[in-house]
């Protein structure tokens, strides 16, 4: 385990750092109002996402496709916890990558707990997660989005850079 340390430490950073920015957004700006950062460039937004990713399904009433949406979740965050586990101390980058992808899927699923309403079960079902990171240029525009969201990106692009730096396995001729 204390070979995880670092890992831990970084992880309960970044869950600090996506709570606290998303609880700044809640206290301080009202659902969909906007503060602008960078004229014509950034803004930050504050959106209440109950859907997934780059808020699909956000307008759907069907409770089988949000439970099935969140048990992918809840299965994804099993599956990363089980790889993190069995990636060798010396897989740093491996390591990293999956710590990031573990904080943004923990951070979201925190918030639809956190700003979810009524019992357990509607607020996994129907809580929804804070977005309040607004880029676009003209009336091109990219979908809100958080710190946890970043450390997903940011992880999935790490771990496709260390698969394809990997050298291939041998395999016997025939």
């Amino acid at each position: 385990m204390k070979k995880n340390t670092p890992y831990v430490v970084l992880w309960l950073v970044l869950i600090a750092i996506d709570q606290v920015s998303k609880f700044i957004i809640v206290r301080t700006l009202e659902p969909l109002q906007s503060i602008t950062a960078i004229p014509r460039f950034f803004e930050i937004t504050h959106v209440r996402n109950p859907g997934a990713i780059f808020g699909s399904f956000s307008h759907t009433d069907n409770m089988m496709v949000m439970a099935i949406l969140r048990l992918a979740s809840f299965l994804a965050i099993g599956l990363i916890v089980y790889y993190f586990l069995k990636t060798p101390a010396q897989d740093k980058l491996m390591k990293i990558s999956l710590t990031l992808i573990l904080v943004g899927a923990l951070g979201n699923f925190i918030d639809r707990f956190i700003y979810g309403a009524g019992g357990p079960i509607d607020r996994l079902l129907r809580g929804p997660v804070i977005d309040f990171l607004d880029f676009f240029i003209g009336k091109a525009h990219w979908p809100t989005f958080n710190v946890a969201d970043s450390c997903i990106t940011i992880g999935a692009c790490l771990m496709l850079v260390t698969l394809f730096r990997r050298k291939p396995e041998c395999t016997p001729s025939s």
